[in-house]
């Protein structure tokens, strides 16, 4: 009988599965045993091509060759992983392998790692699925158990293959066109730029706003206070000068006010939902000070490293009914500083189910996040993980515990026939508030209504009680801008994008959807930050000058939130099999083509920072600075030094001299050093310990060590020909 090959995501993954399956035996990038090989990838081994590697015609950006728009993307091995790669594809493909397992991890990218290796490998072997939502080896066992035909995730692969096409189309066809259009290095993308535009919009309104000043009126009646308001309009405590209220004070003090409305009411406030990765993501920004990508990273090391909590890149806040055992047993194994709260979420030994956190028409490709049965070893975790780790914890407790019910009260006071308002609040149940959030809270303020209102205990009182208005204040102040987004507000704004438009359709269409997915949100804040449209200032997110003026030449078609919502949605529906792909990526193909056409024809201006043109380098703060004694080998000018790239002080009048850092790192060699350059550009030849560097007249190629053929060749940009 033949072999099994299990292909997992990373290498600690395929241990613990051949762990889980007695594969004790080490080959070659595998472990084998009991009729399994389990190997696995190092991430993608494989991605699509790049324009230039489908025809030498793409390696010179110009708006001749735009669109790009292939029929087929082809594959090609990601050059530092090869050597895995080979394995990989040798152990498939072996004639005594009869089947695969794609153990790569349970979701759309997942799915495109393994069939993307399977697809470059033209492998034909018959697959199945393993999917798992947790890493605990009882969790493995039933995923093997419960394992299911490779085509039941056709779906999920072709939304994959979808949603990685079109990032290439419309990325690679904008991204060109608008560097093209305006002489400064653009990255343009189908999520990334509707993400910058709420960043570019909460800039633009801060900018823009003017403050409005208003006055408060406060009257204390000895044993509590209340807040003037405009008669009829309850919401209304503003009064427009200081003026207007010192005449409301000096006709209140020291008079009778009469309480003429009185009501009390009971209400609840139900615990909170189970942790889905972006509502995890938003708290952890606001109780720990976590980025949206610290906290994935942790939250991805605990699930892998520690086996401490389940699948981390999770839409649902929901569980199935067969979960309840799981989460009692986790309950228990929780630490011992979380013990003395389970009582309340356990009454009887078991937790109480509610729809709110239970609920199988509610539980996507994966359940909520939550932790696992394992007891974990905190001395183990590092203090960040440790923190998550208690986050989620302490949120499965709360999900469990009764809801928090109090008495609000109300009271209208009437003075002069002025009115006045005052709340307050007399907790009956603690219910899930009486489990803090963390171990060890941070200190925050008590949150106010506005105005200041305390909602703390009022006096009994009764329809005409009356009291002396023993003194009046007046506080001035100002209405205030919107607030700077933080990682918490801005994966909020992603999550709910397109949701705020007047057109129900578009409403009723987004729901469910947003911009990206809670496995992509974070990985798009770090790229604009990282291209620098945006930038961090202590936990707030910041729009650059180069990201507004971006957003300002951008198409509303791009930069809508809810185009990009209309795509996501597309791909679930691809994923459950409701909409075709083919016809999908025939809309992405026109848009790409609508673009190019766009970037062409526009007659809007840009005034891009002097430092982000082309050429001359992009990054954050890109500094160009000269570079002594180096003369440009095209046309002896001056060689400047940049982030990214060396190029010629002419560059764009008279020269075209451009070298890129990173040109040759895809192909498996060293970045562009000045050193590298000077000796590259004395000798034209560098060996180095990975391989050869060769500069020609306009490119420059490395030949890996024991290769007699280049790994990769870029152009450097050559001399532009005078014409008389």
């Amino acid at each position: 009988m033949g072999q099994k090959v299990v292909v997992a995501e990373k290498p600690s993954v395929g241990r613990d599965i051949a762990r889980v399956l007695g594969c004790n035996q080490k080959g070659q990038g595998c472990l084998i045993g009991n009729g399994y090989t389990v190997t696995w990838a190092v991430g993608h081994l494989v991605t699509l091509m790049e324009p230039n590697e489908l025809d030498e015609k793409y390696k010179h950006w110009s708006f001749d060759t735009l669109p790009i728009l292939p029929e087929n993307i082809p594959l090609k091995v990601i050059y530092s992983s090869r050597d895995q790669y080979k394995i990989v594809k040798g152990l498939i493909n072996d004639p005594n392998t009869d089947s695969l397992i794609c153990a790569t991890d349970a979701g759309r990218e997942g799915e495109l790692i393994f069939r993307y290796i399977y697809e470059k490998a033209k492998c034909t072997k018959p697959f199945e699925r393993l999917w798992i939502n947790s890493m605990t080896d009882e969790a493995i066992r039933d995923g093997f158990n419960a394992i299911r035909p490779g085509t039941a995730y056709d779906g999920l692969y072709a939304s994959a293959k979808c949603r990685s096409e079109a990032d290439w189309l419309v990325g690679m066809n904008a991204s060109r066109a608008f560097t093209l259009r305006y002489k400064a290095l653009l990255s343009v993308g189908r999520v990334q730029t509707p993400t910058l535009a709420i960043l570019v919009k909460r800039r633009l309104e801060i900018e823009n706003f003017v403050p409005e000043s208003f006055c408060t009126v406060n009257a204390d009646y000895g044993d509590f206070k209340g807040t003037w308001f405009k008669e009829g309009a309850e919401n209304d405590t503003h009064l427009p000068d200081r003026v207007s209220a010192q005449a409301i004070a000096d006709k209140v003090k020291g008079k009778t006010a009469k309480v003429t409305q009185c009501e009390t009411q009971h209400k609840r406030e139900l615990p909170p939902q189970l942790y889905d990765l972006t509502t995890l993501q938003r708290d952890a920004n606001r109780l720990l000070g976590f980025t949206a990508d610290k906290t994935l990273k942790l939250a991805q090391s605990l699930y892998e490293t520690h086996k401490a909590l389940t699948y981390p890149r999770t839409d649902s806040r929901y569980l199935p009914p067969d979960m309840i055992p799981t989460v009692e047993k986790t309950l228990q194994s929780l630490p011992s500083s979380m013990q003395p709260y389970l009582a309340d979420a356990m009454p009887g030994g078991h937790v109480t189910v509610t729809k709110r956190t239970v609920d199988a028409s509610k539980v996507t490709d994966h359940h909520a996040l939550i932790p696992t049965p394992k007891k974990v070893d905190l001395g183990k975790l590092s203090p960040d993980e440790r923190q998550l780790y208690d986050l989620v914890a302490r949120r499965l407790i709360s999900a469990f515990y009764p809801a928090y019910e109090y008495d609000g009260t109300k009271v209208i006071m009437t003075c002069e026939e002025e009115t006045f308002r005052s709340t307050g609040r007399v907790v009956t149940q603690e219910g899930w508030k009486a489990v803090p959030p963390l171990e060890n809270p941070p200190k925050t303020r008590r949150k106010k209504v506005e105005n200041d209102e305390e909602e703390a205990a009022l006096p009994p009182l009764q329809i005409n009680d009356t009291r002396i208005i023993q003194n009046v204040s007046i506080k001035e102040d100002a209405t205030k801008p919107p607030s700077q987004h933080t990682d918490a507000s801005i994966l909020s704004a992603m999550e709910n994008a397109g949701k705020e438009s007047e057109d129900e359709e578009i409403v009723r269409q987004m729901k469910g959807s947003g911009i990206g997915t809670p496995a992509t949100r974070a990985a798009i804040i770090e790229r604009i930050i990282k291209v620098g449209y945006a930038e961090r200032k202590g936990k707030t997110l910041l729009a650059t000058d180069k990201g507004v003026e971006l957003i300002r030449i951008m198409p509303d078609e791009i930069a809508s939130a809810e185009t990009t919502g209309k795509w996501e949605l597309a791909l679930d529906r691809i994923t459950d099999g409701k909409q075709d792909s083919q016809a999908f990526m025939q809309s992405i193909r026109k848009f790409s083509t609508f673009l190019v056409d766009y970037a062409k024809t526009t007659s809007a201006q840009a005034n891009f920072p002097e430092e982000t043109r082309w050429g001359k380098g992009k990054s954050k703060g890109y500094k160009q600075t000269t570079i002594k004694d180096l003369s440009c080998p095209l046309c002896g000018n001056t060689v400047t030094d940049s982030s990214l790239a060396f190029s010629c002080t002419a560059y764009g009048k008279t020269c075209q001299f451009t070298l890129w850092k990173d040109c040759l790192t895809r192909g498996g060699g060293p970045e562009i050093s000045e050193k590298l350059l000077r000796l590259l550009l004395e000798k034209k030849q560098v060996q180095g310990s990975t391989g050869l560097i060769v500069m020609g007249a306009d490119t420059v190629a490395f030949y890996p060590n024991g290769r007699s053929t280049p790994s990769i060749t870029k152009s450097i940009r050559y001399q532009k020909k005078t014409t008389k």
